[in-house]
C-alpha cells in the first residue's frame, strides 16, 4: 500500500500526504471546553509546542470539569463530538466519513465465525487476591486493604466496595449477565478473574496467534467460557480500528436478552489509542442504541489529572508538613537550586477542606495516550448523565509491560516508594479491579453531586493523590533512586 492510500478503519483526517496526530488531538481538547471556557480553549488552540504544553492544557480542563456538575456534562459532551466530528471512517473503496455521520449497517468483507474454549475448573466461590508470595481473601484480604488505606494507597471508598464483594461472593459468577471484553488480553483487565469464577465471556483482541494462545490456555484452565470470532483464514480475533462493522456484526449475533457489559481494555501506542478508543466509542454507541441497558466499563489510568475529594486535599498538605527534619534538610538546597520547582507542595495555593486537581499527567506518556484517556473519560460521563450502567475505577500504578519498557518510567516506579508511592504487581490488580466491576454491575447506580466522582469513587492510586509532593516535581528524583535497581534487573542473573 502506497503512502497515499489508507486502509479501511478508523483514523485521523487527512492532511496533505499524511494523517498526522497534533492538530486533531489539540482541537479535539480546545472543542471540549469552547462553550464553558473560551479562553482555555483559545489558548490551547495558539500552542505552538503540543507536546510539552499538552499536560498543562489537559490540567486546566480538569479544574474547567470541576466548577459544575453542569460544566463536566458539558465538557464531556462537546470533547466527544469533537472527537467524532473529526476522525473518520475509511471504507474499502477509500472514502472518509466522519465518525459523528459514520455507519456500521454495512459491514463489508466475510462476517466472522465463532469458537469458544469451556473451562474445565470448578468456579472460584470467593475474592482472592495473591499477594506478596500470598493469596488474601476473606479477613486476611480486608485487612491488608485496610492497611493500604491507612497508608494513603487507596481511598475508604475503594476497601468498602472490596469488602461489599467478600460479603457477597455470589456477585462473582456476575449472574444474569453478559460480557464483552474488547482488549481482552489486556494485562491489566479482568479476563482471568472473571474465567476464574465462571463467567463466560466473549473477548475480541486483535489476532495475533501467540497471544491467543495464552488466552485459550486462561480460560481452558478456568472455569468460564471464551468465546472469540474466527476470520476466513481460522485466526482468532479481530481488529476494532480496522473491522468496526465487522465486529458489530459479530457481536449482535452473539447478543442475548441478558444485559450486556462492554468492557474497553485496549491499549496501543501513540495515535492508535485514540483511533481504538474512537472506534470503542462507535461500538458502544451502536451497542447502547440496541439496548438502553447496556453496561459500559473502563480502567483509568492513575497517571492523569483528576478532581479530588477535600479529605485527599487535606492529607496531603498534613504530610507535606510532618516530613521530618532529615528530610526538609535534605530537600531544602534542592528546591533552592530548583527554584522551588522541585519536591514543590501538593496542592498548592488549595485551602484544606477545598477539593484540589490530582495533577498527576506523565509526559513521557505522551498526548495521544491523555487525548485517548479523556476521550474514554467523557464516554464515561456521558454514559452515566443518560442513566447508563458505568463502571470506570482508577487502578493503581501497576508492573507492565508497557512500564517496564519505558526506561524513564520503569526507574521512576522503582524509586517511588521513597515518596509514599506504591508500585503493584498485576496479578494482585487484575482480580481487585475485576471485583470493582462485579460491585458496580451489582449494587444499585450511584448518586453522584458531580460526574467527576465517577473517578474518585474507589480509586486505587497507589498513593500518588495523597503524597506531600506535586508527583511530577519528584518524579526525577523517584527516577534517580530506581535506576540502580533498573539497571540490575536488566543485567543476566549469570551476569550479576
Amino acid at each position: 500500500m502506497s503512502e497515499s492510500e489508507t486502509s479501511a478503519g478508523v483514523h485521523f483526517p487527512r492532511e496533505g500526504d499524511g494523517r498526522p496526530t497534533t492538530a486533531t488531538a489539540r482541537g479535539i481538547l480546545a472543542d471540549s471546553v469552547a462553550t464553558t471556557d473560551p479562553e482555555l480553549a483559545a489558548r490551547i488552540h495558539e500552542t505552538q509546542d503540543w507536546r510539552t504544553d499538552y499536560v498543562g492544557h489537559v490540567r486546566a480542563v480538569t479544574e474547567a470539569s470541576s466548577r459544575s456538575a453542569d460544566d463536566a456534562q458539558t465538557i464531556a459532551r462537546e470533547g466527544l463530538a469533537a472527537m467524532r466530528r473529526r476522525l473518520v471512517l475509511v471504507d474499502d473503496d477509500g472514502g472518509e466519513t466522519s465518525l459523528a455521520e459514520a455507519s456500521l449497517e454495512e459491514a463489508s468483507g466475510s462476517p466472522f465465525a465463532t469458537e469458544s474454549v469451556v473451562g474445565t475448573a470448578d468456579p472460584v466461590t470467593e475474592l482472592r487476591v495473591p499477594f506478596e508470595g500470598a493469596e488474601l481473601s476473606g479477613d486476611a484480604l480486608l485487612g491488608e486493604v485496610g492497611r493500604w488505606v491507612e497508608d494513603g494507597l487507596v481511598e475508604p471508598s475503594f476497601a468498602t466496595a472490596v469488602g461489599e464483594v467478600v460479603t457477597h461472593p455470589e456477585w462473582l459468577a456476575l449472574p444474569d449477565r453478559q460480557v464483552l471484553l474488547i482488549g481482552a488480553g489486556s494485562e491489566m483487565g479482568p479476563l482471568e478473574p472473571l474465567l476464574d469464577w465462571g463467567v463466560d465471556v466473549h473477548a475480541i483482541d486483535l489476532p495475533r496467534s501467540r497471544a491467543w494462545r495464552h488466552k485459550k490456555g486462561i480460560a481452558a484452565g478456568g472455569a468460564g467460557t471464551l468465546t472469540f470470532p474466527v476470520d476466513g483464514r481460522g485466526d482468532s480475533g479481530a481488529d476494532v480500528v480496522h473491522q468496526p462493522a465487522q465486529v458489530l456484526q459479530w457481536i449482535r449475533s452473539r447478543r442475548t436478552d441478558e444485559p450486556l457489559v462492554v468492557g474497553m481494555h485496549a491499549y496501543a501506542d501513540s495515535g492508535v489509542h485514540v483511533r481504538v478508543s474512537a472506534a470503542t466509542d462507535l461500538l458502544m454507541r451502536a451497542l447502547t442504541a440496541d439496548d438502553r441497558h447496556t453496561a459500559l466499563a473502563w480502567l483509568a489510568t492513575p497517571t492523569d489529572s483528576f478532581v479530588v475529594p477535600p479529605e485527599v486535599v487535606t492529607e496531603a498538605h498534613r504530610r507535606w508538613a510532618d516530613r521530618g527534619r532529615v528530610v526538609r534538610g535534605a530537600q531544602a538546597p534542592l528546591r533552592m537550586a530548583g527554584r522551588g520547582k522541585a519536591f514543590a507542595p501538593a496542592y498548592p495555593g488549595v485551602a484544606d477542606g477545598s477539593a484540589g486537581i490530582a495533577d498527576v499527567l506523565v509526559p513521557q506518556q505522551g498526548p495521544n495516550y491523555a487525548i485517548a484517556k479523556r476521550v474514554q473519560r467523557w464516554q464515561g460521563v456521558e454514559g452515566e448523565g443518560v442513566g447508563q450502567r458505568v463502571s470506570f475505577n482508577v487502578a493503581p500504578a501497576t508492573w507492565t509491560r508497557s512500564v517496564v519498557k519505558n526506561p524513564v518510567l520503569g526507574a521512576a516506579y522503582a524509586g517511588a516508594h521513597h515518596f509514599g508511592v506504591e508500585v503493584f504487581q498485576p496479578e494482585t490488580v487484575r482480580p481487585l479491579m475485576a471485583a470493582l466491576l462485579v460491585r458496580d454491575l451489582m449494587v444499585g447506580m450511584p448518586a453522584r453531586e458531580h460526574p467527576e466522582q465517577l473517578f474518585s469513587d474507589a480509586a486505587a492510586h497507589g498513593g500518588l493523590w495523597r503524597v506531600g509532593y506535586e508527583p511530577r516535581t519528584a518524579l526525577g528524583f523517584a527516577a534517580a533512586a530506581g535506576l540502580p535497581s533498573r539497571l540490575r534487573a536488566s543485567i543476566p542473573r549469570g551476569l550479576r
